[in-house]
């Protein structure tokens, strides 16, 4: 079974904006590898993270130096009439699988809601680039993007929550699951079942995620989940959140566990590890 971590952060320099994640100067891909190796985990996706400007650089790198280890979901700024020329190839850069946004806060927010990125999904859907995203507010609307864009695939970040972005902990981290749960009509979108220790006031194995981990489950199946940390913020090992998933929900069948630990995402954001 390859395990497959849906979301990571590498960095150079800077500390990270968001205080959430381990504040150091730097997690290189050296770093990564020998962490991943401890934990079992056979590649990761980097996100690059706007704090290091030159986090996309390393992440390529990373892509050529450690082959099949590393893949990236990349962005570019949306308000910038040059970004639009450039999706139609952006694919074509060695190990970039596709684009990642946070829309929490405006301005990007009130953009997916007013229709100012119409031109970026339909854009993305001609190219057959997957988008990735953290989203919180925006699950309907991101909704109806998806039914008028079916060849678009779209990704739910971290439970459909806001990640490192509050301190709610527990229900209170997870208020907005039923509209997250709606999208699973939808077979254009998935979920990354990332960081959910992290939203846990509990100790290993955090069993307050358990039951929306199986909601989530139950509504779009182990195609459409994806494992990964964001390995940078969880209070634990990357080996416990691998077995938080292989070990402790006894409701994920060993064939849908090679799925949700790897081969869906792979299969998702066209990734060939090979």
């Amino acid at each position: 079974m390859q395990i497959v971590d849906a979301q990571i952060h590498l960095w150079g320099s800077g500390l990270p904006s968001n205080q959430s994640h381990i504040q150091v100067t730097s997690f290189t891909p050296e770093e990564a590898i020998g962490l991943m190796d401890e934990g079992g985990v056979d590649a990761a996706v980097i996100h690059p993270p706007g704090w290091d400007p030159k986090s996309t650089e390393m992440a390529l790198a990373a892509v050529q130096d450690y082959p099949g280890r590393f893949a990236v979901m990349g962005s570019m700024p949306l308000d910038d009439p040059a970004s639009r020329g450039k999706i139609a190839t952006w694919r074509e850069q060695p190990g970039m699988l596709g684009l990642r946004y946070t829309f929490l806060t405006d301005p990007a927010r009130q953009w997916v809601a007013d229709g100012t990125l119409d031109w970026f999904w339909a854009a993305a859907e001609d190219a057959g680039v997957p988008i990735s995203m953290l989203a919180t507010d925006s699950l309907t609307i991101l909704g109806g993007v998806a039914e008028r864009h079916p060849g678009l695939r779209l990704t739910i970040d971290h439970l459909g929550g806001r990640g490192g972005t509050t301190q709610l902990k527990d229900a209170e981290a997870m208020t907005h699951i039923p509209e997250l749960l709606a999208l699973a009509k939808l077979p254009n979108v998935a979920v990354k079942a990332t960081g959910a220790p992290g939203y846990s006031s509990q100790a290993y194995p955090f069993p307050a995620m358990h039951t929306y981990l199986q909601q989530i489950y139950d509504a779009f199946g182990p195609k459409r989940m994806f494992w990964g940390t964001d390995i940078t913020k969880m209070p634990c090992t990357w080996q416990q959140c691998v077995s938080m998933f292989t070990e402790e929900l006894p409701w994920l069948s060993a064939a849908d566990q090679k799925l949700v630990m790897g081969d869906a995402l792979c299969d998702w954001w066209g990734w060939n590890r090979d």
